[in-house]
Formats: structure tokens, sequence, C-alpha cells
């Protein structure tokens, strides 16, 4: 059974960190791309960023480019969303989602988690 499950979520204050994890099981993370996705309330859901699974490419929108970075760890089936510099409008329930490459698109996406709620106070 394909799962992923996002942790790390949570309240913090403007200006400060939190680092998002995705762990995936039932399938192997290497052969795939993972992207991370946030939906804040009352707007559409949004790419954030995303890394390939063949050079590790990473990829970030232009809004959390040099806040965020996002890492995978293949051999712990884990991707990661470093947060920092948090901003009130990073506010968001955060998913993460599979996908053999790197796409904007999160039709293309395969398999995605419950999401996990990051709220930053200003």
């Amino acid at each position: 059974q394909v799962q992923l499950v996002e942790s790390g979520g949570g309240l913090v204050q403007a200006g400060g960190s939190l680092t998002l994890s995705c762990v995936l099981s039932g399938f192997t993370l290497e052969h795939y791309a993972v992207g991370w996705f946030r939906q804040a309330p009352g707007k559409e859901r949004e790419g954030v960023s995303c890394i390939s699974s063949s050079d590790g490419s990473t990829y970030y929108r232009g809004s959390v480019k040099g806040r965020f970075t996002i890492s995978r760890d293949n051999a712990k089936n884990t991707a990661y969303l470093q947060m920092n510099s948090l901003k009130h409008e990073d506010t968001a329930v955060y998913y993460c989602a599979t996908h053999g490459w790197c796409t904007w698109e999160e039709d293309e996406y395969d398999y995605w988690g419950q999401g996990t709620q990051v709220t930053v106070s200003s």
C-alpha cells in the first residue's frame, strides 16, 4: 500500500523556521520526484518546490526561493522541506506528492499525503 505521511508542521512566529518531512512507504523513493504543494485558506493549491529523482535537481516557486530548501534521503525513503525566514503568507496546509519527474501540474502527481498545517503568526 502506497502511503505518504507529512509531519513537522506547527505554529511559528514570522522569521522562524520549520522542517517538514514526508515519509513514503509502499514504494522506493529513489525512482520518484517529490513535490511539495500548499493550500492557503480560500486559495488554490500551488506548487512550492520539487526535487527530481534522476539528478536531484531542485525547483522552487519564486516567493520561497532562498528561504526554502528541499532535500531527500533515499535510504530513509523521506523527503524534507526546510523552511526559513517564514512569513505570514506562508501559512497553509503543506502536502507532499510523488511523480516520475518534477512538474508544477498537480494533476500529474500520483500519490499525495494528507497534509500538515503550517501557521505563521505575524
